[in-house]
């Protein structure tokens, strides 16, 4: 008894898994410098390190989803889950920060370089039409809030039916916005190298779409645990942590879709016309 377990933390077993994850990123860095340098072993060595690191996250999360099901996962324990996916996610929005401000400080700057050429959008650079696929994926997201929130609602209500249609139709709708997106990329006059739109232009929007790809990943894993009768209405957070990161991504690409398409192709240009008429 005096050997038992007296408070509701889990302390975690000793693990071989931080020391193999910490080699194979060893791996996965040289690789990659290898491969910047134009070394033959370059491409390899990256490819043999991410494959490792994609095990590590494999075997790691099993251990985690292993400890929800066993009942690790106490209330103390789940709290700290939410500080540490809240400070996550407010990490994320840090980096759309970072682009962000580098859009601005172009756009409302285009008289501070030579590369801009003193008008925004630079000239000889033809933007993208908001109102066609951009509009098109801000109604995909929006729809694939509802469907998300609706899973939630019905993971907590205990109806497995309704989980499992509003995770299937969340994933769908992620990778329509994955493919029109590609597609707008395909399709776009101007490409990443050559003036600082593109350069912003691609930054934000690729890592935003970076974004949806892992969000639809970690929803897909989700469903397959769904499937699996891991879920409960009382235990639940590995699902409430991708619905998260689902509305997270939603909301950054209203600001994206409003300050890069809309402001950007039109209203920017003509705040641009009119201070330098005047």
């Amino acid at each position: 008894m005096a050997a038992g377990k007296t408070h509701a933390f889990h302390i975690l077993n000793p693990s071989w898994k931080p020391i193999y994850a910490a080699f194979a990123s060893l791996v996965m860095a040289a690789g990659a410098i290898g491969w910047m340098h134009k070394m033959a072993w370059g491409p390899w060595v990256f490819g043999i390190g991410t494959a490792a690191i994609l095990y590590a996250f494999y075997i790691w999360w099993a251990d985690v989803v292993h400890e929800a099901n066993t009942g690790d996962h106490t209330p103390v324990v789940q709290l700290h889950h939410r500080y540490g996916m809240i400070l996550f996610i407010a990490s994320e929005v840090m980096f759309f920060v970072a682009w962000f401000w580098a859009y601005f400080a172009a756009a409302l700057y285009p008289d501070a370089g030579e590369v801009v050429g003193g008008v925004w959008p630079p000239k000889g650079v033809e933007v993208l039409d908001p109102f066609i696929y951009p509009l098109l994926n801000t109604l995909i997201l929006l729809l694939s809030g509802t469907t998300v929130t609706w899973a939630h609602h019905a993971l907590i209500h205990g109806d497995r039916k309704g989980l499992k249609q509003g995770l299937w139709l969340t994933i769908a709708l992620g990778l329509i916005f994955s493919a029109v997106q590609a597609y707008e990329y395909s399709h776009a006059e101007f490409g990443f190298a050559g003036s600082i739109y593109g350069a912003t232009f691609y930054m934000a929007t690729g890592f935003h779409g970076f974004h949806v790809v892992v969000g639809t990943i970690f929803l897909m894993v989700c469903l397959a645990r769904v499937y699996r009768g891991d879920f409960t209405p009382r235990q639940h957070f590995g699902f409430e942590a991708a619905a998260w990161y689902w509305h997270f991504v939603d909301v950054v690409w209203l600001f994206l879709f409003i300050s890069i398409y809309v402001w950007g192709s039109n209203f920017g240009a003509a705040v641009a016309a009119a201070a330098h008429s005047g």
